[in-house]
């Protein structure tokens, strides 16, 4: 798959999974109950250098879709998120994240959610930029009227 098409299937992946995450220009790859990855280009969009609120976002946003799926789709809610900032990404950089399990209990689970500068010459993890505990609440019934929400979830999810 040419990198214009992956982009475009990357860019539509993430719209029908997180549109907080598609409006920021953040592209989900990996989807798995086990390990979940995406990318974001730093552009004027998001801040001319990383915002910490912007890292957060990506951190809640992975964790959550990732306990969603840990818990047999069951509804979730963020209960604590820690996060560290080490250094900054300015505009034109590419940040890549990834989301982790610690801990899946029955009714909490705990992500590590890490971000790093891409690094050019191998296009793989560059400097640390932050890291992230996601404490969730994973226990919750899904009410009717959201009985599809895990739908997209399902779709690209590798399990």
């Amino acid at each position: 798959m040419g990198d214009a098409t992956a982009s475009a299937s990357a860019s539509t992946k993430t719209a029908e999974l997180d549109a907080p995450l598609s409006a920021l220009g953040f592209e989900m790859e990996e989807v798995s109950p086990s390990r979940l990855t995406g990318r974001l280009l730093v552009t004027d969009t998001c801040c001319q250098v990383l915002h910490g609120g912007v890292s957060a976002l990506i951190a809640e946003g992975l964790a959550s879709m990732g306990a969603h799926m840990a818990s047999g789709y069951r509804r979730v809610a963020g209960m604590q998120l820690s996060i560290n900032h080490f250094r900054s990404a300015a505009a034109g950089d590419t940040v890549l994240a990834r989301a982790v399990p610690v801990h899946i209990g029955r009714s909490t689970q705990v992500w590590e959610v890490k971000l790093w500068k891409m690094d050019a010459s191998t296009q793989g993890e560059g400097p640390l930029i932050a890291e992230a505990r996601v404490t969730l609440l994973c226990n919750l019934p899904v009410p009717d009227e959201m009985r599809s929400a895990g739908e997209s979830l399902r779709k690209y999810s590798k399990l």
